[in-house]
């Protein structure tokens, strides 16, 4: 049986409305016993009082009457002294449950946290490993780049030379001092060239 905080107030409510019905019930049997009380007085001065055994009943009815609206008060209070007591259990067991269910969900949290943290690793890992091996061929491609450079310096060092060389030979042939062997023969002849 599940006792809910809305099934309890229902209650209390419900011994509420007994609670106050009782005390009508207690304020109009006290209010007859109070009118009987006043008839058998007033039977008692006219004489025409009832018989011993009747008074009795009637002192013991006048004494229940009394005491009665009490016993049913004291056992209603009772009652919801029970339950207040119920809720306050009641009260204190959600707390704890609601204590219990922030713990769960907080190891559930840090556990879901480090999931993502390890799968995020594993995730980096092929890209990690992809980056590596493209920056390794970039730096094989960046050598392969510098050699090329380098060579294509000393070809352009050496074609400078040639350049040079060219140049120099152009400005001894305008100077007229330049001499060249032209398909030699086997007589050797040397040819001079002017321009």
């Amino acid at each position: 049986m599940t006792c809910t905080i809305e099934k309890i107030l229902t209650d209390a409510k419900t011994l509420l409305e007994r609670l106050r019905e009782h005390d009508a019930a207690a304020e109009s049997l006290v209010d007859q016993s109070a009118a009987l009380h006043r008839r058998v007085a007033a039977m008692r001065e006219t004489g025409t009082a009832l018989p011993d055994q009747h008074q009795e009943d009637a002192s013991d009815v006048k004494e229940m009457t009394k005491h009665k609206p009490h016993i049913l008060l004291s056992q209603e209070n009772t009652q919801i002294r029970d339950l207040q007591q119920e809720n306050r259990e009641l009260w204190v067991s959600l707390e704890e449950h609601q204590d219990a269910l922030e713990l769960i969900m907080s190891k559930y949290r840090k556990q879901m946290l480090q999931l993502m943290v390890a799968k995020k690793t594993v995730d980096a890992e092929p890209v990690l490993k992809a980056h590596q091996s493209h920056s390794a061929e970039i730096e094989s491609q960046i050598d392969r780049i510098c050699e090329m450079g380098e060579v294509m310096r000393k070809a352009v060092q050496v074609d400078d030379d040639q350049f040079c060389k060219i140049q120099e030979k152009l400005a001894q042939l305008e100077a007229g001092t330049y001499t060249t062997e032209l398909n030699p023969q086997p007589s050797k002849r040397k040819i001079l060239l002017r321009i």
